[in-house]
């Protein structure tokens, strides 16, 4: 008997094609509940993506589902006691989108520290000889990054500030002798105090847990140096927002700035204060969207077929 699966984000078409060859595979808008629901009662297997909330309400609504499958890395929208609860596996993708948000973070960094104008067709010789005197980056090598989370993602980050010549300090909850085996390269653990205070760029890395909500706030935002660029592409809910909107007014002429990736919610209201803010970037939530990421990501369908088939996954959350 074939397997039901319900496909409510973007896969890579490879990854799709792959799937409905082995089962019955159906789209659905996660957005759009009366059909969702309707396809729940009947399925397998469920993959999701960012936005959907697999919790006890929405799995007693899939009586049959084996297997959730999450096209990502992020758990903290899945209920993983409810799916043991219910013997409900939950597969993902863990290492799927690392080097490119490695690389996102990299490039915002460079994006604000040294920016690259180009020049207008019609420029003037004054004009270009004012750019060559105003357009002065700041130099890596001469800067000391912070990093909030020092799990996959946040040592590569780590791994390329030291490679260009940067001071790299870093803050996690686990002890600097663990977190120094899986890297080859020196920096210096840090309580958060020190992170904040110490930065010239400071950039998050934490995950999704509900104790990480606003763990940046007005307290930590304060001791941040007023010139401090701060970088956020992991979770929009770690920074309290109306803390930010009032940093980022008081460093304004000082020359501290916010690139966010992610804000809570997303996506962000017209009048989000912080899209109005000139030192404050705001975008879409892309640093995982490269077209290797996406097809990696994908890929956990293979877990997916795995737990239907009663095979074991290369990937099990639970």
């Amino acid at each position: 008997m074939s397997h039901l699966v319900l496909k409510t984000t973007f896969l890579h078409q490879d990854c799709t094609d792959w799937l409905a060859a082995r089962t019955d595979l159906v789209q659905c808008d996660y957005r759009d509940h009366s059909v969702l629901y309707e396809h729940l009662a009947k399925a397998d297997g469920l993959v999701i993506g960012t936005y959907l909330t697999v919790n006890a309400q929405l799995l007693d609504r899939a009586p049959r589902l084996k297997v959730v499958g999450r096209a990502g890395v992020g758990l903290e929208h899945v209920d993983l006691e409810a799916c043991r609860e219910r013997q409900i596996r939950v597969v993902h993708t863990p290492e799927a989108n690392r080097q490119a948000v490695v690389e996102y973070v990299t490039a915002l960094m460079l994006d604000a520290l040294r920016p690259r104008p180009s020049l207008d067709p019609s420029i003037l010789p004054d004009q270009y000889l004012q750019m060559r005197r105003t357009e002065v980056g700041q130099q890596l090598d001469q800067l000391t990054l912070g990093i909030l989370g020092f799990g996959g993602i946040g040592k590569r980050v780590g791994a390329i500030a030291h490679a260009i010549g940067m001071r790299v300090i870093v803050n996690d909850l686990l002890p600097a002798e663990h977190l120094r085996e899986a890297v080859d390269y020196p920096f210096e653990h840090v309580d958060a105090a020190e992170l904040y205070r110490s930065s010239d760029v400071l950039t998050i890395h934490v995950d999704g847990r509900p104790e990480n909500r606003h763990l940046v706030g007005k307290d930590e935002l304060a001791q941040l140096k007023p010139s401090c660029l701060l970088i956020n592409a992991a979770r929009g809910m770690v920074l309290e927002p109306m803390a930010l909107v009032a940093w980022a007014n008081q460093v304004a002429h000082q020359g501290g700035q916010a690139i966010l990736d992610v804000v809570d919610p997303e996506p962000p209201a017209g009048d989000c204060p912080l899209l109005a803010l000139p030192n404050v970037r705001v975008l879409p939530h892309v640093a995982a969207r490269t077209h290797t990421a996406l097809e990696d990501m994908g890929w956990v369908v293979r877990d997916v077929l795995a737990v239907l088939e009663n095979e074991v996954p290369r990937f099990p959350a639970c």
